[in-house]
C-alpha cells in the first residue's frame, strides 16, 4: 500500500532513533470545542459562554487544555509511531490559552528508547504564532509489525442548536 493522505503507516520500535521529530496539525474550530465539551462532559463556561468569558482573565473563550493533550495522543496514534502504538504515559504542562481559530502543531521527538519496546517522546504543542501552549512528555509501547492502513472514516457530525 503506498502512503497517500487516506492511509496510515507505522514506524516500528526497530525504525525509530533517538532524534527522530514528526508533527501533526489541527485547527480549533467552534464545532470542535462544542463537540469536545459534549465528549468530555466539561461544560465549564470559559470554554463555552462568550458572555462570561469576557469577563474571565482570558477575555474570551478558549480550548479546554485537554483538546490541547488530545492531539498529542492523535500525533502518536497516526504519524509516530502510529498505529499499533500503545499510550502508557502524559505528563502536560499548560502554559498559554488556546483560542478559537488557533491552529495548534504538535511537534513529537523521540527522547529514548527503552527495553520492551518502550519509547519516550518529547512533546510540544505550538500555536500559529510558534508559542507553545502545551509540553510534556510522553511514554509509549512502539508496534513491533509495520502496518499501513486505510484511515477509517468519520461520520459526519451535526450540531443542533
Amino acid at each position: 500500500m503506498s502512503h497517500t493522505p487516506d492511509t496510515l503507516e507505522n514506524i516500528t520500535y526497530g525504525e525509530l532513533n533517538e532524534g527522530d521529530t514528526a508533527t501533526f496539525t489541527r485547527t480549533l474550530t467552534e464545532d470542535e470545542l462544542v463537540l469536545f465539551a459534549a465528549v468530555s462532559g466539561d461544560v465549564n463556561p470559559v470554554h463555552l459562554d462568550p458572555d462570561f468569558a469576557a469577563d474571565s482573565m482570558f477575555k474570551e473563550r478558549i480550548a479546554h487544555g485537554m483538546w490541547s493533550g488530545s492531539l498529542i495522543s492523535a500525533a502518536l496514534a497516526t504519524v509516530m509511531p502510529g498505529p499499533g502504538t500503545i499510550y502508557l504515559e502524559q505528563s502536560l504542562s499548560f502554559k498559554r490559552p488556546v483560542k478559537l481559530d488557533d491552529t495548534l502543531t504538535v511537534q513529537l521527538s523521540v527522547l529514548k528508547k527503552e527495553p520492551k519496546n518502550r519509547v519516550v517522546f518529547g512533546c510540544v504543542v505550538l500555536n500559529q504564532n510558534d508559542e507553545t501552549v502545551v509540553s510534556g512528555e510522553a511514554k509509549v509501547i512502539a508496534p513491533t509489525q509495520k502496518m499501513a492502513l486505510n484511515k477509517p472514516r468519520l461520520p459526519k457530525i451535526t450540531i443542533e442548536n
